[in-house]
């Protein structure tokens, strides 16, 4: 549903009318996502594991929520055909991952395949589930959430790097293979992000370490030059503005919100 002819009682608002899934939207990025597409007029779909945890968020911005565990490749099939079902998908934010760390020597082909099966391999069921639609329609927006280990190595996190270099190589040969479709599907790379995933990794290195987790989370915004962490918020904002019809022109982006990192 192209913006300029989606009709709504909000319709000032540059999203109105359209109709945006986002995977792993319970928490931290995702819910701030969620938020961001919301204050734009966006009718939204939220898909996470644990429904208990998404529910408030869904409540809060009228959205419908669905527990799906999106490397279950039936069961977000599902997922999607019910969404789907209430309107038609305009807006694809494949966000739902995690990272797992440990030397390469102990990274077993059951964490590699935790890793690659969550972190790319559900994007890319979700982008069949999707596109399809979007090309007939002559209008639609991918979004994933990469990382900046999509971009530059990390020690200790092979597969989950692996993974994410996997979804922005996917974000770019998709968007070479629909350019011409008004279809758009760029990344974002966030760098080390205020949000409950990295808050678990702080913990898990204090108690390997003995550092205090305020330490490891210091260690961590030390890594780009602005010292700091990077706020959920400012991804949301970046992933709103790729949705909108003033992002028309991007397509096949991996974009570093990271403080300066790359």
């Amino acid at each position: 549903m192209s913006i300029e002819t989606a009709v709504d009682t909000d319709a000032h608002r540059p999203l109105a009318g359209c109709h945006a899934l986002v995977t792993g939207a319970s928490r931290g990025i995702g819910a701030a996502i969620a938020r961001a597409l919301h204050a734009d007029g966006a009718r939204l779909t939220l898909i996470a594991r644990n429904v208990t945890h998404l529910a408030p968020l869904a409540a809060e911005l009228g959205a419908e929520a669905i527990a799906c565990d999106v490397t279950d490749a039936t069961a977000l099939g599902h997922a999607f055909a019910t969404a789907a079902g209430h309107q038609h998908i305009d807006i694809l934010v494949n966000n739902a991952g995690n990272a797992e760390t440990a030397p390469f020597a102990r990274t077993d082909p059951e964490m590699w395949a935790r890793m690659l099966n969550l972190n790319l391999t559900a994007a890319y069921t979700a982008c069949r589930l999707a596109i399809p639609a979007m090309v007939a329609d002559g209008w639609g927006r991918v979004i994933n959430v990469a990382s900046t280990a999509g971009l530059k190595g990390y020690a200790y996190t092979s597969a989950y790097t692996a993974a994410k270099h996997g979804l922005v190589g996917l974000t770019k040969a998709l968007a070479a293979e629909y350019a011409r479709s008004g279809v758009t599907i760029n990344a974002v790379c966030p760098g080390y992000t205020d949000t409950p995933m990295l808050a678990d990794a702080a913990a898990r290195v204090a108690a390997k370490t003995g550092k205090a987790g305020a330490d490891v989370k210091t260690g961590f915004a030390a890594a780009n030059p602005m010292g700091r962490l990077i706020k959920p918020e400012e991804v949301a904002a970046c992933v709103a503005w790729l949705a909108r019809d003033e992002a028309a022109s991007v397509t096949g982006a991996a974009i570093p919100i990271a403080a300066g990192e790359i």
